[in-house]
């Protein structure tokens, strides 16, 4: 169901973030941790192993290209794919779940195959126009980031095309860029923090436990980031245009 916490619209709130976040996640945890496991834990865990095993890890990157171009060429945009399959799949079910609904896989992924091309245009669009951003100067790309923040649940629930997703991200986190940029610090900082206890701990005393200690943190991280995105769609709504719970269960039903 959803937090009570949300019932007064006033304006956005990052503990209210994390708080249903985790709430959407403990609620589902079946489908959350299996979408996250089987469309990237597993993936990059064996990724990762073919890699350090197979001597890759030692050529240098001309020659690991040269060697493996086919793996290199199909690998990235597949990559690209099961991430944006499984960050729209949570996206969906964060939503579902909002609306005081039991999210099911076959739903969410069928929504997340129906949009993947826009979902992957818009993922490009975005990417190429941050780091323009980023390259002119670092604080236009942070700005670009936060405006697209919610880009991806508005094309995903409320069937806007690409540029209109983007344009209704910026309208809806207007006002709520610092708060926004706070809940990102946060996810970022606890995932890099969580990276370096892997890499400076996990992976030199044991290399397979330590990949798979990588592979679990980063798609820790991904869950909940992709969750936290969705859950800040439905805050921003409910701050930014004052829809009550029950109109907002209509609007995403």
């Amino acid at each position: 169901m959803v937090s009570t916490a949300l019932s007064a619209p006033d304006r956005f709130r990052i503990g209210r973030v994390f708080h249903d976040s985790f709430a959407v996640i403990g609620r589902n945890p079946v489908l959350c941790v299996g979408l996250g496991v089987a469309f990237y834990a597993l993936p990059r865990f064996a990724a990762w192993l073919w890699y350090v095993n197979s001597g890759a890890a030692r050529l240098p990157a001309q020659e690991l290209f040269s060697q493996h171009a086919i793996l290199v060429v199909l690998g990235v945009p597949v990559y690209f794919v099961v991430t944006a399959i499984l960050q729209a799949s949570l996206m969906r079910a964060t939503i579902v779940d909002l609306r005081g609904e039991k999210p099911i896989f076959s739903d969410c992924f069928g929504i997340a195959l129906a949009l993947l091309f826009p979902i992957l245009g818009l993922s490009l669009l975005a990417t190429l126009g941050i780091m323009v951003g980023l390259v002119l100067l670092i604080v236009p790309g942070i700005l670009l980031v936060l405006r697209w923040a919610v880009a991806m649940p508005v094309l995903i629930q409320e069937g806007c095309g690409i540029l209109d997703s983007m344009a209704r991200s910026r309208d809806l986190t207007k006002g709520s860029r610092w708060r926004l940029l706070g809940l990102w610090l946060i996810l970022t900082v606890a995932s890099a923090l969580a990276s370096l206890v892997v890499n400076r701990f996990a992976i030199p005393l044991n290399v397979t436990f330590g990949l798979l200690a990588e592979a679990t943190v980063r798609t820790a991280v991904l869950v909940l980031s992709s969750v936290a995105s969705a859950v800040s769609y439905v805050e921003l709504r409910r701050v930014k245009e004052g829809a009550s719970v029950d109109e907002l269960a209509q609007i995403f039903s």
